[in-house]
């Protein structure tokens, strides 16, 4: 998904996208550059659920994790840029509190489907990928990067005028 594709469906933004307001500094765009690029390999962010093994998922979300981990590190802890980072990796957490997979553990969930814990689990994955493109929308917008249309999938969509 190109840029202003991107930038035509996010609204609420007080500063306009590279305005006189706010410029992103070269390091945050980088910053911005490498989690997209490493997002768009974590097929648990675009993969229809049903096609993942539970414990490959929770395996993915424990690199992301440590991923944004590693990035925010590198932040000043006030930028917009670690906002997000720091959002993206609460929402890990909360899918592997949900799916009780405490690190590494063997994770019980989603193993039969039909099953009431086959529900939780797609649930916890729709709502890491709920938080995810609002976040990839963010970064994407406000640093000029292009999405993979895999990734771009979780974008929240357009509002149109109908709406």
């Amino acid at each position: 998904m190109k840029f202003m594709e991107i930038v035509s469906r996010i609204t609420g933004f007080s500063v306009p996208v590279f305005g006189i307001q706010w410029n992103p500094s070269e390091a945050e765009r980088a910053i911005a550059r490498r989690v997209l690029a490493f997002l768009e390999d974590r097929r648990i962010l675009y993969v229809p659920s049903e096609m993942e093994m539970p414990s490959h998922c929770v395996e993915s979300v424990l690199r992301i994790r440590e991923f944004l981990t590693s990035e925010l590190g590198k932040l000043h802890s006030a930028t917009d840029i670690a906002a997000s980072l720091r959002a993206m990796r609460a929402a890990c957490r909360k899918f592997l509190t949900t799916v009780d997979a405490d690190d590494r553990a063997p994770i019980r969930y989603g193993s039969q489907p039909g099953h009431y814990a086959s529900w939780v689990f797609n649930g916890a994955v729709g709502e890491l990928r709920g938080v995810f493109g609002i976040h990839v929308a963010v970064l994407a917008a406000k640093h000029g990067l292009d999405v993979e249309d895999e990734l771009a999938s979780i974008i929240p969509a357009a509002v149109t005028e109908d709406e």
